[in-house]
């Protein structure tokens, strides 16, 4: 479990710094940018950049708050399983931390200003519900190296439409 909460703290901290920088700016030349150069990026630029620094923190904050729960949960699955002991309510709570995620993610995103930004976290938000929904996806967690899978690789490829944003 502690090898799982450190992959969690660690992966929080990258993708909460990672929102940090998404300002991007202009190429040198471009209008707006350079030595001498007056002029400032168009109003809408600007206020789309904001958008999504602003939807990129709120998605820093989301991983933040719901990382852990889901950790939690998918280490106690596995735990359970490896105690040949009942696993149902167990899943059950991954279950349930998977649609926190996915409605969190929901909402940090819907009210962007970027369209892109928009559909890809409604495009992740479902792409959660259906994999909390999909007992499959957690018939394969049964030991921790699975809870770290499933918090690493797995998750960042569900993750990835909205990360891209991020980054």
């Amino acid at each position: 479990m502690r090898q799982a909460v450190q992959a969690l703290i660690i992966s929080g901290m990258l993708l909460s710094a990672g929102a940090c920088g998404t300002a991007t700016n202009p190429a040198p030349g471009e209008p707006g940018v350079g030595i001498g150069s007056a002029t400032a990026p168009p109003a809408a630029q600007r206020s789309a950049e904001a958008s999504i620094r602003s939807s990129c923190e709120a998605l820093g904050q989301v991983y933040g708050t719901n990382m852990a729960p889901l950790a939690e949960a998918l280490t106690k699955l596995a735990d359970a399983r490896k105690q040949a002991g009942d696993d149902k309510a167990f899943e059950q709570q991954v279950q349930q931390s998977l649609k926190a995620f996915a409605g969190a993610i929901r909402l940090a995103t819907q009210h962007s200003l970027d369209p892109e930004l928009r559909t890809d976290g409604k495009k992740t938000a479902d792409q959660l519900q259906a994999k909390a929904a999909d007992a499959k996806v957690f018939s394969e967690v049964k030991t921790t190296d699975d809870v770290n899978k499933a918090l690493g690789t797995t998750l960042r490829e569900w993750l990835s439409p909205v990360d891209k944003h991020c980054s």
